[in-house]
């Protein structure tokens, strides 16, 4: 009996015993497993909504998974009581899909959870976009910059080409009122240059000739009849002399050359015909003893002191010119020569193969360096006052909007729709509505905050119609995420 007691005393201390490492044994697997458990949750750094218990990609968007840390900035997937508040689950494959309780779609995958207060920061202001919240950690990883919307003048610089041609009002073509031959060249090659009231030609009329005995006829008889006591007689006279005057006068004959024939009292067989103004022969057409008639053109005499540039501007950068727009021209044969020029005529039409307007520049060029038919770089320079300036790396092309994303502080993005004016060079572009000046637009990474964005706006615009569950949520409510 005693030694029957003795084994019942020892093996009950093995079994408390073994009870009591069992329960410790557990105790400490359990808070193992607690912790691998902890350390092995994953979340995607786009949609931080979306966890995982196991590396791998993100079923939105594809970015590999990162871990979650503890402590970190990354939103929770079960929140503190009173912070936020889960309104619905959705699908991570169709947003459409919606789940009162926590579920998981046809391929396993968990339902994401979608907070109040998302639905609520959707109102932006902007149709299809909300504002977003992006914790530091997640806008360093984005590389999110931002910049200040500031006031500056506007300089507009266009860059275009041109080409040197001959001032239509300073080109002159050389013709005769009268029939007659050409008696002798005094300029008897095309390019020469020739000066105001130079001879260029003379030539013999026979109507002229007759004309000018007519004129001495006048000219006798008024003066034998100027003191005739015949009132009629000496007015008809003047009036003959007058009209044989004036018939010289329109045929363009000089009056130092009627004074002349006045002075000499006889027939001048052949006249000279000069220049009426300074320049270059651009084209000579009259030859030694050809006849010439008032149709025929003998001679093209171009000033060449003072140019044109023609230029061709694209239709976009139109509503930059105006009159008076200053410009500077180079040319290829003299790159460290300048000209300047003011725009003086912008065509009222555009031209439909090119699709550019022409914009005449006039230029000085009194050293006759620059030549009609030249290629020329024209730059435009177009001031337009003081405006509001975004960099080019703010604007979204949205379709048929332009859209940018003003940053609150804090990790607040909300969208905002703007108009744009022209391109500012070396600093972005105008903007004509939408902003103020100071606000601060995202430069970088902008197009990851449109996404989210609109993805924002898609859930807030479904939440709206009903949180029933849809699609897949029917699976069991036992199944959550993890």
């Amino acid at each position: 009996m005693k030694r029957m007691g003795i084994i019942v005393v020892v093996a009950g201390a093995l079994l408390v015993g073994g009870g009591a490492a069992v329960v410790v044994a557990t105790k400490g697997a359990g808070t193992a497993q607690g912790q691998v458990a902890k350390a092995a949750r994953y979340h995607c750094p786009m949609h931080p909504t979306y966890t995982s218990d196991k590396p791998g990609d993100c079923p939105i968007c594809g970015m590999k998974l990162v871990p979650i840390e503890e402590g970190g900035g990354s939103a929770p997937v079960t929140p503190p009581p009173g912070e936020r508040r889960i309104a619905f689950y959705r699908s991570p494959m169709d947003p459409s899909v919606h789940s009162d309780k926590p579920a998981k779609d046809e391929m396993g995958m968990d339902f994401v959870p979608v907070y109040d207060d998302e639905l609520q920061g959707s109102s932006s202001g902007v149709v299809g976009r909300a504002a977003v919240t992006i914790s530091a950690e997640r806008r360093q990883v984005l590389g999110v910059r931002s910049a200040e919307v500031k006031k500056i003048r506007l300089d507009h610089r266009i860059r275009t080409v041109g080409r040197v041609a001959v001032d239509e009002r300073r080109l002159r073509h050389v013709h005769t009122k009268y029939d007659g031959y050409v008696e002798h060249l005094y300029v008897d090659y095309t390019g020469k240059l020739v000066r105001r009231g130079e001879r260029l030609l003379s030539i013999y009329s026979p109507e002229l000739v007759a004309t000018q005995q007519e004129y001495l006829l006048a000219h006798r008889a008024q003066a034998h009849l100027a003191q005739s006591s015949v009132r009629s007689a000496a007015e008809g006279s003047m009036d003959l002399h007058e009209a044989a005057r004036q018939r010289l006068l329109l045929w363009d004959i000089r009056p130092a050359d009627i004074a002349r024939l006045e002075k000499a009292g006889q027939v001048t067989r052949t006249l000279d015909v000069h220049a009426d103004i300074g320049g270059y022969v651009v084209q000579k057409m009259a030859f030694q003893g050809m006849r010439v008639t008032p149709a025929d053109t003998l001679y093209d005499i171009a000033d060449l002191s003072h140019l044109w540039v023609l230029a061709d501007v694209y239709e976009y950068n139109l509503r930059s010119l105006t009159l008076g727009t200053e410009g500077h021209i180079t040319v290829a044969s003299m790159p460290d020569r300048t000209w300047k020029g003011a725009v003086t005529y912008i065509s009222p039409t555009v031209e439909e193969r090119t699709r550019t307007i022409k914009v005449r520049l006039e230029v000085d060029n009194a050293d006759g360096e620059l030549k009609p038919d030249m290629y020329a770089d024209v730059f435009l320079h177009a001031d337009l006052g003081e405006g509001l300036v975004v960099p080019d790396g703010a604007v979204i092309n949205a379709g048929d909007r332009r859209l940018v994303f003003l940053d609150r502080g804090e990790g607040r993005f909300e969208p905002r729709e703007v108009k744009l004016g022209i391109k500012v060079n070396g600093s972005g572009q105008q903007v004509v509505s939408g902003l103020s000046e100071g606000d601060r637009v995202v430069t970088s990474a902008n197009f990851l905050l449109d996404s989210e964005s609109s993805l924002k706006a898609a859930l807030s615009g479904m939440s709206s119609a009903g949180r029933a569950p849809t699609g897949t949520a029917g699976h069991d409510d036992g199944q959550h995420q993890h």
